[in-house]
This record gives structure tokens, sequence and C-alpha cells, in this order.
């Protein structure tokens, strides 16, 4: 019988055990020393970079042979704003909140009593080590079970109850995509990763803080979701945003992986999601980086500005829209998105290729269509729309007049941009003081199929071009 190899492999100064011909990305997994892969491991993206033996290599690509010393990056630290106003001081009896993100996780400690929020922690989600979109973490899933991804958010969330001090026995409540919400609780999501994209659970869902390996928690108890691509996130959203005038309609357009888009008004509510892919989080950018220290965040004709004035080291969503906004003023990208150089310098070490500007094509494209399918099928104008409201990662800091000349915000709607910060977030705060008083119960929303909709399919193809 066969005895498989057993290779000493050194990762940061601690020295594991590697089988012969497996992949460094699959060790790291193994032993929870994670590094972010984009492309879920599938070698596409090249940004697992580490370095073995003193030269950098692939994660995902590299089959260990020998004994290796290997060096990690740095731990990369996400600037997350979630616009909350903390208190800093606990009166009467706390409640948690949390917002589980594809790249960002925000827990707030609430005073339940007058709902004010004491304070609010943030990390990088440790499932991007899986994959930066849903899709590759639920093919992960598909492959080897969900434990992995149930363990490192829970793991994560252990760290932030301790650096928040939360005290024993509160209730956390949780919002999130769908497939976020399943891997929390430990559900495989298997049954979203082709069509008919089949959710476990949509309704609201519990459990003992036990059971998810988090033992100070009393129970977890997450928000409703309306489909398996518009998640409690969204109804956290809508929560917090409350409803308009009557008459009156509102959007809310979630910037992430999957835009999901909401128009609702007093009496209806219509949903959608568009797939954008990881674009927004720079993930599918040549040299495009979370927002972190050094991620180029703005940019213009006096130059470019950096998270933490550090270095430039990559661009982060708010940075490329900015930068495809200059290229277009300047002419050297046309219409439709040709660019008359190969790569053009953003900074030192930092390019935007033509794949990147049809990247930004794709998920613009996919953005402007479903926001404008929505208001067919309605039949709503944009003068009868008096906000749309911009989640998600980095919405704060987007500048609109840019993404309208991109053509990813409607230029109709250019003074009616509102960007409250994370409103998964602070609704699910407002939901854990007042438990099921929901603005748009998801029950009440009519989701819209666009893979299947001739409306869309046509507009999407119009929303290509930078006109």
């Amino acid at each position: 019988m066969r005895t498989e190899n057993r290779i000493p492999v050194t990762i940061d100064g601690k020295t594991y055990e590697a089988n012969e011909g497996e992949r460094l990305s699959d060790l790291l997994i193994r032993t929870g020393e994670t590094i972010p892969m984009p492309c879920g491991g599938r070698g596409t993206c090249g940004k697992c970079l580490v370095t073995v033996d003193g030269r950098q290599v692939s994660a995902c690509r590299y089959r260990i042979g020998s004994a290796i010393d290997v060096r990690l990056p740095e731990r990369e630290i996400i600037v997350s704003e979630t616009c909350a106003h903390e208190s800093g001081s606990l009166t009467g009896s706390a409640v948690l909140a949390l917002d589980v993100g594809t790249t960002t996780l925000a827990l707030a400690l609430v005073s339940r009593d007058d709902g004010r929020i004491v304070r609010v922690v943030t990390r990088a989600n440790p499932q991007r080590a899986y994959g930066a979109d849903v899709m590759s973490r639920i093919g992960f899933c598909m492959r080897h079970g969900v434990s992995a991804l149930q363990q490192a958010v829970c793991g994560a969330v252990r760290e932030m109850l301790r650096e928040l001090d939360a005290p024993d026995g509160a209730v956390l409540y949780a919002a999130g995509n769908t497939t976020m919400l399943h891997l929390l609780f430990g559900v495989d999501p298997s049954g979203m990763g082709s069509s008919p994209y089949t959710p476990v659970f949509l309704a609201s869902r519990s459990a003992s803080g036990e059971s998810l390996g988090l033992p100070q928690i009393q129970k977890v108890i997450s928000l409703p979701s309306a489909a398996a691509f518009v998640g409690a996130d969204l109804t956290a959203g809508l929560t917090y945003i409350g409803l308009p005038e009557a008459g009156r309609y509102r959007l809310l357009l979630d910037l992430g992986t999957n835009a999901e888009v909401v128009l609702f008004s007093r009496d209806s509510a219509v949903c959608t999601a568009a797939a954008a892919g990881p674009c927004f989080e720079g993930a599918n950018i040549s040299c495009g980086m979370s927002a972190s220290p050094g991620a180029i965040c703005a940019y213009g004709a006096q130059g470019y500005r950096t998270i933490g004035s550090a270095p430039a080291a990559g661009l982060c969503g708010t940075g490329l829209v900015d930068v495809i906004a200059f290229l277009l003023d300047a002419e050297t990208i046309d219409e439709t998105g040709y660019m008359e150089c190969a790569a053009y310098e953003v900074a030192p070490h930092v390019t935007l290729t033509q794949k990147d500007v049809r990247e930004y094509q794709l998920a613009k494209a996919a953005v402007s269509a479903a926001v404008q399918t929505l208001l067919q099928r309605q039949g709503v104008g944009y003068d009868a729309i008096d906000a749309l409201y911009i989640s998600g990662g980095f919405s704060t800091a987007i500048n609109v007049e840019n993404a309208v000349k991109t053509g990813l915000l409607p230029a109709q709607l250019r003074k009616k941009c509102i960007a409250p910060g994370n409103t998964s977030l602070l609704g699910t705060v407002q939901y854990a003081c007042a438990p099921d008083r929901l603005s748009v119960p998801p029950d009440r929303m009519e989701y819209v199929d666009l893979t299947a909709d001739p409306v869309f399919s046509d507009l999407f193809v119009d929303g290509m071009q930078f006109a």
C-alpha cells in the first residue's frame, strides 16, 4: 500500500506537514493561514501571491514537492465606512447587529432600550480566501462542503465580539445576502449555484450561538431575504431608508458583485439582481484591490488620492470609476470603450488596461439596465423618483458625477443620489431594537428574473456604450 509522502512547510515561522503534490493554496486553507483568492483558486486572477524560498508564486498554482519556506503578504485591512454614530456607552440591555458582507463584516453593539449604537467594529470577511464573489464560494461548497466557510466567518465574529467586549447572553441579529446567511448558519448553498438558483431558506432563521461556535451569544436570528440574489441586506436597507410619500417612489441600489435593486413605493415593490461581477471590489481588474491602505480611491486632473495616504498599490472601486471618467473626458477611451493605448499609467506600477475597461463596461451595463428594467416594468418615470439610495462597500466615497459620466448611474437622478452608508447594518440595528418591524416585508416584493427578460437584454447591450 502506497504511503503518501509528508513534506514540512514553514509558513511565517510555523511548520506544517503537506502532502506531496498538494497545492499551496489548499495547505493555507487547511491550516487557517488564509490569504485572499479572488478567483476562488481557479488560477485566473494571479492575486494570491506569496513568497516561496525568496521568489513570488501564485499559491493556487504552486504544487508542493519539497520542503519550502513560505512568507505571506501583510494582512489586508479593509477600510469600511458604516456611517454609524457611536455613543460609546451601554445603557440598559444589549443586543448585537451583524452585517455579513461578501467583502466586509460589520458588528454593532447596541443599547436596545434607546436604539443607540455603542460601538462598531469591522474587518475583512475571511471567506475571501475561497473567492471574491458568492458564485466562487458556492462553487467551493459544491466541491468541499460548507464547513470551512462557516468556521471562517464565525471565527471572525468571535474575534469581533471580543474586540467589542460584548456581554454574554445577548441576541445577535444578522443580515447579508442570501448566500452569506446560508454560510453563517452552515447551510449548503449549492442549490444557488445553477439554474433555477434555489436557496434552502429565505425566511428568518435562528440558531443557538453555541451551535454556530459563538458560545457567548444566546441566539442568532437572521432577517428574511426576498430571493436567491436579493437578500436580507436589502430587507434591512429598506427598513433603514423608510417609505416615500404616497404616490412617490424610491430606488435602493446595492453595488456589489450582484447589483441588487429595489424600486418601491408605499403600495408596491419590485426587486432584481444583475450579475455585475466583482469589478467594484477590484477582483477582476488587473491592478484592482479592495478598499485598503494604498488603494487609489479618487483620481482627476490634479492627480490621485489613496486610502490612508499610503503609497499607491492599486485601484479600488471608486478609483476605477474616476480613472475611466477622466479618460473619457480626455478621449483616451471612446464611446465604444476602445482605449487608444495598451495600458494607461495611473500611478507608478498601477495601470488601467483595455481588459479592465471592458470589465467595467459589463458591470455598469448590468447595473444601469437593471434599474431601467424595473422602471419600465412598473411604468415609472424618473420624475416620480424621490431618491436613489446607493449602498455597498464603496457607496460613501463614490463620485456621483463620474458615475453618471461613465453610465453607471442615470443622469436623470444625479441630484437625487444619496449614500447613507451601510444600510444593511443600520437597518439591522433598527430591526434588533424592534423585531418584526420591516418597511417592506420580503413577501411584498416581486422578484424580476432578468435572465429571461428581453427588455433587460436590449438595455444591457445599449448600456455597454459610453454615451
